[in-house]
């Protein structure tokens, strides 16, 4: 380690807790690139806030005299969130646009994984995915639940094991009692489900050259599509994920005031700066919050990479996902409660302002909760909180509305998605309220969220409150029609108003059921990749191409032109094709999917589970699917959308190209192995325009393909382009787009319309 690394260490070792000997100007990252607000953007939120201030100091001229309570309590909401748009604003106008550089030689490096109860097939995927992060590094799997399956694990994974006698602290307590054990100038840290990508140290280490550097986060991402905040429209690859605003763009804002916050895991921290604080905080249940603040205080930075390098897995029902954020609601007002943020000197202004807007965000439920039953009240008992005629009240609460929709989709960069937004909004709103009340609570108890699928869990007593809303907007709308139609129960634009805002709450709340039902009737306890992958299926000597998809661990969809053998029940061989080579597997035909032929030699897909041979085998299929993006790279799924100002400018189809994968197999140049790849065949017939490969291929070159699909083989002729290297822990997989293809007959020289045959291997049943 380099002289100059050492000094500056040890000058952080130095570093007493709560004072800021570093005389660092929390104000800003300085030098930090940004990108801002465009002048368009920036116009729409100067005429939101005068607009604003017009529509709320009108309103303050409606208040009720006859309902003062009522009317004072919606003038209060509506100005919470007028205050929480002001705030959002001031953190989103400009986000940090960093660009990582490599890192310095000889860093000495610990790779935390805590666990307390976590299965342990999903705890081995991620250590055996930090185990084979590139850069020298430990790998520490710290457990908590004293389970002897996890030292085994350890022991055959080949990394450092520890267990303590009591669970003090949860978490935060687990992670300190490590730091008495590990040795190393830096703390990467990954939740047991958070599998990190292999090249996760080398695009976040090289910003702690900057002594001042307390920790680096990264965007906590999820691979289980399938879960309760994902939404995928797979007509047009669109993906929505409702924690893309925050870790997409939020973080980015806070970054650039240099507020950005520790979230627990996919980071990497500094040990002399835990040190110089006291460790990871204990006092509360969200020590990733309440640490950030303590590092913030001491005037330590903080980085954001809004570059996902972790992948985890998101909670799949509502039950989980409503435990977690309860629990990080009652930590944050824990953290309010302790650490004085409003008034402390030790942070600057902006940070002061960003710790409110992340705290004040649960009492969003209270605001929620109070839109959701003002329409009932007004209906049922015909009180009013606003004096104000009909078209006076549009003139000034529409353009208002309005503005404030169309701001925060501009503002989202993309991310916003209002209608998810809202659906979410009410999904939590009881969730976040109930979690306010930890600002009078002492001590409360850290609960682990679960990272498994419940097929039995009962989840209808946690939408109570959600089924509570459903009955009262819809019993109030014929209340309300009836009462109107008898008396002069309430004035004509009243009812038609209050009816469209009750039916909203119906039509959020219908929403918002269906999908927990949908969600909540998964059947597979593991989820299926999506990932296609070429296999050489083996039926005695015989050999035949086929593709397979739908993977985990446990089993896959295969599909082509299939050996005898695929019928129920029975075992297929072969070799799938990864990108660290061909991995030998025997599978269990467990359904069928018949061909629309009339021959009857082979079914068109069969469902199969794996029969693994060893653990090897299998931990050789998880690096290639775990920790890693390549289901949304291959499949072109995106999360940012077009904004309203951009619809000018590009043209959204309405569905997107429509693929199926197939096998081929090539030789390349003077290379006589046989190598195998993907092909994306359009269903429309159009050219194929992208291929996979685990082999780089030069540019602008031709490559002839043997292409064997579910009905047909085929030859063709092709030209490859510069493509994209997409990383993964089992190697390299490039994605290359392709042209000119042309279909070559069976007699062409460069087409094998056989392959070689297999060798036999001794599988054991």
């Amino acid at each position: 380690m380099a002289s100059g690394f050492k000094d500056c260490i040890s000058f952080l070792r130095t570093i007493p807790y709560s004072s800021n000997p570093l005389n660092i100007e929390s104000t800003q990252n300085e030098n930090t690139p940004y990108k801002q607000l465009g002048p368009f953007q920036s116009t729409l939120v100067v005429f939101f806030f005068l607009i604003g201030c017009w529509y709320l100091g009108w309103r303050s001229t409606t208040l009720s005299t006859t309902a003062p309570i009522f009317s004072w309590t919606i003038y209060l909401a509506e100005i919470y969130g007028f205050i929480s748009a002001a705030l959002h604003v001031f953190m989103t106008w400009r986000l940090t646009d960093r660009q990582p550089t490599p890192p310095k030689a000889g860093l000495k490096i610990d790779v935390f994984v805590p666990t307390y109860n976590e299965p342990t097939e999903i705890v081995r995927k991620t250590v055996l995915a930090a185990k084979h992060m590139e850069y020298p590094h430990d790998t520490w799997l710290l457990d908590d639940g004293r389970r002897p399956e996890m030292a085994e694990l350890a022991r055959r994974l080949g990394v450092h094991y520890i267990a303590r006698d009591n669970n003090l602290h949860a978490k935060a307590g687990n992670l300190n009692n490590a730091l008495k054990h590990a040795t190393g100038d830096f703390i990467a840290i990954f939740d047991a489900d958070h599998a990190p990508q292999k090249n996760f140290l080398l695009r976040t280490m090289g910003f702690f050259s900057d002594c001042k550097v307390a920790f680096i986060q990264t965007p906590q991402d999820f691979f289980n599509l399938d879960s309760f905040q994902h939404r995928w429209q797979k007509k047009t690859k669109r993906l929505w994920t409702e924690q893309s605003l925050f870790f997409k763009v939020i973080q980015c804002g806070k970054d650039y005031w240099n507020a950005s916050f520790f979230c627990g895991s996919c980071a990497v921290v500094r040990r002399s700066a835990l040190d110089a604080v006291g460790g990871f905080a204990t006092e509360t249940i969200t020590e990733d919050l309440h640490t950030s603040i303590k590092f913030h205080k001491a005037g330590f930075r903080s980085v954001y990479l809004p570059e996902s390098l972790a992948f985890g897995i998101a909670p799949a029902t509502i039950a989980p996902f409503l435990h977690q954020r309860i629990r990080w609601g009652q930590g944050a007002m824990q953290v309010l409660r302790k650490e004085n943020i409003f008034f402390t000197s030790q942070l600057s202004i902006a940070q002061r302002l960003n710790y409110l807007a992340s705290i004040l965000t649960y009492f969003d439920g209270w605001q929620k909760g109070l839109f959701y039953i003002a329409p009932v009240i007004v209906l049922l008992t015909g009180i009013l909180p606003i004096e104000a005629s009909g078209p006076e009240f549009v003139l000034h609460f529409l353009p208002y509305y309005i503005c404030s929709l169309w701001m925060f989709e501009e503002i989202g960069r993309g991310y916003g998605g209002i209608l998810y937004i809202e659906q979410y909004n009410f999904a939590r709103f009881a969730a976040f309220a109930w979690a306010t009340l930890g600002l009078f609570v002492g001590n409360l108890q850290f609960k682990v969220t679960s990272k498994v699928r419940d097929k039995a869990q009962n989840f209808s007593y946690l939408l109570l409150p959600q089924f509570a809303v459903l009955l009262l907007n819809g019993f109030a709308i014929p209340a309300g029609l009836l009462l109107s139609s008898r008396s002069t129960h309430l004035p004509q634009h009243a009812l038609v108003f209050n009816i469209f805002w009750a039916t909203m709450n119906l039509a959020l709340a219908i929403a918002l059921i269906s999908y927990t039902q949908k969600t909540q009737a998964f059947l597979r306890s593991e989820y299926r990749f999506p990932i296609p992958l070429p296999i050489r299926l083996c039926d005695g000597y015989q050999a035949s191409m086929a593709t397979i998809d739908n993977i985990s661990p446990s089993g896959c969809r295969i599909y082509g032109r299939l050996p005898s053998l695929a019928k129920q029940w029975g075992v297929i061989t072969g070799e799938i094709s990864l990108p660290s080579g061909p991995l030998a597997i025997q599978a269990l035909v467990v359904s069928q999917a018949q061909t629309l032929s009339s021959s009857d030699d082979f079914v068109r897909a069969v469902g199969c589970q794996f029969i693994w041979e060893d653990q090897e085998s299998r931990d050789q299929l998880e690096l290639f699917l775990y920790g890693t993006d390549l289901q949304c790279r291959l499949l072109e799924l995106k999360e940012q959308n077009i904004t309203p100002m951009q619809w000018p400018k590009k043209t959204v189809p309405n569905s997107a190209r429509n693929e199926n994968w197939a096998t081929f197999s090539f030789r390349q140049g003077q290379d006589k192995a046989l190598k195998f790849g993907l092909i994306a065949l359009p269903v429309d017939d159009s050219t194929p325009n992208k291929i996979v490969t685990f082999a780089s291929l030069d540019a602008d070159s031709l490559i002839y393909a043997n292409i064997t699909t579910r009905t047909r083989f085929v030859g063709m002729q092709m030209t490859v382009h510069p493509g994209l290297l997409l990383e993964n822990s089992a190697g390299s997989t490039y994605l290359f787009p392709v042209d000119d293809c042309l279909i070559l007959p069976e007699s062409h020289p460069n087409i094998e319309m056989e392959l070689e045959p297999c060798q036999p291997k001794n599988y054991h049943s």
